[in-house]
């Protein structure tokens, strides 16, 4: 083996070889270059090098390579190539481009060619941002692009207006530098781009703007002088331009609101924001339709306007006939300075003095009055989302705003696009809260029940929930057209109980009065009593006891059987029904504790006390160690039960706790006292242990949301504690030494992983395991394997408790499958080798990008398992950290002869590698990479159904 390995120094040697041709790729385009004969081949021999990658070392040599051949070269596309790959080689990582500089400034003084003039200056600008800090770099190519700006193409127009966009500064005139003299109208870079607003070539127009825009986003503050202008673009024969222009009035209308800008033909006066409003409402009228998007969006973040002028977009009528209407005391003051009244001798003495222009507006323009008519009547579906979405936003900012268009959003339900009909639902039930449905109202919405697609219904479910009704006829029609929609569509049960849960809690006054009705009692007879399975009467029953819940004269009017059904529902739905006070009754469980003010407060000290008890253990081999550890995750687990609120962030803890006391086992004095062969059976629970151990600490990792740097240190460092666990089981359990050395290296990386991921987080870590294995490193590194089994062994059961620091706020990912209920004992029936689709419909709560990361799994009685991974469009996500999955699943297996159970279950699919990337991102260390190879797995989350299924034979 020693003569083996004598030569591995001389094997390195080529590579070193291939690293030192690299940057010989010179050498290689410039042979291939010359072996061109034709325009054709070099055109072919560039694209092919474009698309292999260049060191930064190699780029300076590359690109003198190609200017080269860039001045020998007569045709123009392979120049307009040469300057493209400039540009794209300037690129390069750790590149300064700043020495090709000079030589790329070179090329402008011999091109004549249009295209690849505009070519240049767009390397240019790569070169300029790749270079943000160097003044004297920006300076020069200001320069360039301020000597091509009048040439006749409009290519190199645009380009040069662009890169004074990217680079250019705002009342800033450059002077003398040591290289001479630079023109002062150079350093205003908005009066450059402010005089092509009238260039005759629209592209040019639309760049300008563009630029403007670019100014802005480098927080450059813009001049309001150019408000006119801008305002004159809106008017444009060509649509680019429009729509760039509606951007540029709504930037100085952000920038200006309080401004007063004069009316024309008027002596009226009004803000800029107000003005700029009626200016981009008028635009909703527009003959493009992107246009007309473009502008029903940017109202919609007119937040500033005046609320006279907001509402005036909702009215088509023409304001004061297009002037302003004088006072009855004006008018009676002109009348007597005039002398007299009219006579009737003179023709038309009496006519109006002056001629009223119908172009010329007086207060506001006329698109604005009327503006989300037009647009929630538009003839694109587009500009009718855009208006939808633009009234949400104003609404919300404005109670009385959101009264008036309260009927226009109603309106949009009936809409043909079953997209603008979802989007109005959502937009209404965010304004919810500052309006109250009219009976006529409701009857519009509630016709929407009957619509065929789910989305759209459970969209209406959840706006139900949050909407304010005013009479108790709207309440009776509403449970009425959702007993009907229950009827027609028996999947949507759940979501038409949770919105009569919703509706009964929001409205108890106005329920009372129905209750004899809706629960069909009489004061003198006895009568039927209904039938539980009845989903209709449960649903009335949901509504019912919701409403109990704030009105106490309620539950008199209720009859014997309600009372026991009351108790039954309170067992089996408790989430839709709540706790009530029932007279000559005893209190409902839990009562109580939901009406204690402070009963969150208090579980939380609970939570608090039961951690800091847990603090006092110092080393985790002390007496009485596992007891308290015990006691606590007990606890713990019971609490999670008891206070929702709480439940991550008690499960959390627990499942913390549970692999200390797991590790504390397996760390007992027996186990490491006394030979392998004599504690076979306590090595094995070691094992298991550990594996449980890594099992744990991926849950804590990717099951819960919300966790801090702190927590992920702690969890990662639990898991090298795990695996040190294993590795010492390895060395007591195996013999050999060559796979003990690649298992205790790995596990050295593993620290030093640890090491550079938590380098924040490592002073909180002084006494536990990590801390004294990193004061130990230099010895880790030089020690043979079975000296680092004994240390590692020692420090194990040496090392500190490390206490857990909860995050302000941890939730647990949960799963909850609706359908299949799994309830039925009828076999799902099908032919052998043919597939059968389950419907799956399950709701998700507090999953972190469920679309990648959620998948299902169905397991067959014969032990075969098949993963399936749901389509993005199978997820909705109804509110904020709730999303839902609506999927069919196709079964398939050979013909049994009974029906038998498959077990369906969701899992929570996770990849090391990524939070490894989160953390290093915000770090320095970049380029590191994980030293263990990316861990994936999953979890499964959610309680599993089963389902029986019957494959029958094929008929022959």
């Amino acid at each position: 083996s020693y003569n083996t390995s004598k030569p591995l120094p001389q094997e390195e040697a080529p590579a070193k070889k291939l690293r030192l041709t690299k940057p010989s790729k010179s050498a290689a385009l410039h042979i291939d270059l010359c072996k061109a004969s034709n325009p054709t081949d070099a055109l072919q021999y560039l694209l092919h090098f474009a698309r292999s990658s260049v060191e930064a070392e190699s780029v300076e040599g590359v690109v003198r390579i190609l200017l080269e051949h860039y001045y020998k070269e007569q045709d123009n596309s392979v120049r307009l190539k040469i300057a493209s790959l400039i540009g794209l080689l300037s690129k390069t990582q750790n590149f300064n481009p700043e020495s090709i500089l000079d030589d790329t400034l070179n090329t402008f003084n011999t091109e004549k060619s249009h295209q690849v003039l505009a070519q240049l200056l767009d390397t240019l600008l790569v070169i300029g941002t790749q270079l943000p800090e160097s003044l004297i770099v920006r300076h020069r190519l200001i320069e360039v692009a301020y000597k091509h700006l009048s040439d006749t193409y409009f290519g190199v127009r645009n380009k040069c207006l662009q890169l004074l966009g990217c680079l250019g500064n705002v009342d800033t005139p450059l002077n003398k530098d040591g290289q001479g003299l630079v023109p002062a109208v150079i350093g205003d870079a908005q009066s450059l781009i402010s005089d092509y607003f009238a260039d005759q070539d629209p592209r040019v127009r639309t760049a300008a703007i563009k630029a403007m825009l670019q100014l802005h986003e480098r927080g450059l503050k813009i001049q309001q002088t150019i408000y006119d202008q801008a305002c004159q673009l809106l008017c444009d024969d060509y649509e680019q331009v429009r729509s760039a222009a509606v951007q540029m009035v709504w930037v100085l209308s952000q920038l200006y609101p309080e401004s007063i800008v004069p009316i024309p033909s008027s002596n009226e006066q009004v803000r800029l924001v107000d003005d700029s409003f009626g200016k981009i409402s008028h635009m909703v009228s527009d003959g493009s339709w992107v246009v007309r998007v473009q502008a029903a969006k940017t109202l919609g973040n007119m937040l500033q306007v005046s609320p006279h002028f907001l509402e005036q977009t909702l009215d088509k009528k023409l304001m004061s006939d297009l002037r302003r209407k004088r006072t009855a005391h004006e008018r009676a003051k002109e009348l007597y300075a005039s002398g007299e009244f009219s006579s009737g001798r003179k023709w038309a003495d009496d006519a109006p003095k002056e001629k009223v222009d119908t172009s010329a507006v007086n207060l506001i323009a006329s698109g604005a009055c009327g503006a989300f008519v037009h647009g929630l009547e538009d003839e694109m579906y587009e500009v009718r989302i855009a208006a939808v979405d633009a009234l949400s936003a104003l609404a919300q900012s404005s109670a009385s705003f959101a009264e008036k268009c309260l009927d226009f959003l109603v309106d949009m339900f009936n809409d043909e696009i079953e997209e603008v009909r979802l989007q109005s639902i959502h937009v209404l039930r965010q304004i919810s809260t500052n309006i109250t449905l009219r009976e006529d109202q409701l009857d519009t919405v509630l016709a929407v029940l009957e619509d065929s697609s789910r989305d759209i219904r459970e969209a209406l479910h959840e706006l139900l929930c949050f909407t304010n009704v005013s009479t108790k006829e709207c309440i009776q029609l509403a449970l009425l057209e959702l007993l009907k929609n229950l009827t027609k569509y028996p999947t949507d049960r759940n979501s038409v109980w949770k919105c009569l849960k919703f509706l009964g809690c929001r409205h108890p006054t106005l329920v009372l009065p129905l209750v004899p009705e809706l629960l069909s009692t009489h004061p003198y007879f006895h009568t039927p009593e209904p039938d539980m399975d009845d989903p209709a009467y449960i649903a009335v029953l949901v509504l019912v006891f919701n409403a109990a819940q704030s009105c106490p004269t309620m539950t008199a009017l209720f009859s014997d059987h309600t009372f026991r059904h009351y108790t039954y529902l309170r067992d089996s739905l408790s989430h839709l029904v709540p706790p009530l006070r029932l007279p000559g009754r005893t209190q409902a469980p839990g009562v109580s504790g939901i009406e204690g003010s402070g009963s969150v407060e208090s579980a939380q000290l609970f939570l608090q006390q039961s951690l800091s008890r847990i603090s006092t253990i110092h080393n985790l081999q002390d007496p009485g160690a596992q007891d308290l550890l015990n006691f606590t995750i007990r606890d713990l687990q019971r609490l999670g039960e008891l206070q929702t609120e709480l439940a991550g962030a008690a499960d959390f803890s627990a499942t913390y706790l549970r692999c200390q006391l797991l590790l504390t086992k397996a760390l007992q004095e027996k186990l490491w006292t006394m030979a392998v062969p004599l504690c076979l059976k306590h090595n094995a629970m070691a094992t298991a242990a550990a594996k449980q151990m890594l099992e744990e600490t991926y849950k804590l990792e990717f099951l819960y949301s919300g966790l801090e740097n702190r927590q992920v240190a702690t969890i990662h460092h639990v898991r090298l504690q795990a695996k040190a666990l294993q590795l010492v089981l390895t060395a007591r359990t195996r013999r050999g030494v060559e796979p003990l050395i690649s298992v205790c290296e790995k596990f050295l990386q593993e620290v030093e992983s640890f090491q550079r991921l938590f380098v924040v987080e490592l002073p909180h870590l002084q006494e536990s395991f990590v801390g004294k294995l990193l004061d130990l490193s230099p010895k880790l590194s030089a020690c043979k394997p079975g000296e680092l089994v004994k240390i590692l062994q020692t420090t194990l059961r040496q090392s500190g408790f490390l206490n857990l620091q909860l995050p302000k706020q941890v939730q647990r990912a949960s799963a909850t499958i609706i359908e299949p209920t799994g309830e039925s004992d009828n076999p799902l029936r099908f032919t052998s080798g043919l597939v059968v689709a389950l419907d799956i419909d399950a709701t998700l709560e507090h999953v972190q990008d469920p679309h990648n990361t959620v998948k299902v799994q169905v397991l067959y009685p014969d032990g075969q398992s098949h993963v399936i991974q749901p389509k993005p469009g199978d997820f909705r996500s109804p509110g904020p950290h709730r999303h839902r999955l609506i999927t069919q699943v196709y079964l398939s297996h050979s013909a049994w002869t009974e029906a038998c159970q498959i077990e369906v279950r969701l899992l929570l699919a996770y990849s090391s590698s990524r939070l490894c990337k989160a953390v290093w991102s915000d770090s320095s260390t970049e380029g590191l990479q994980p030293a263990e190879g990316a861990t994936e797995g999953t979890i499964p989350f959610g309680k599993p159904v089963k389902v029986f299924i019957m494959p029958k034979p094929a008929r022959r």
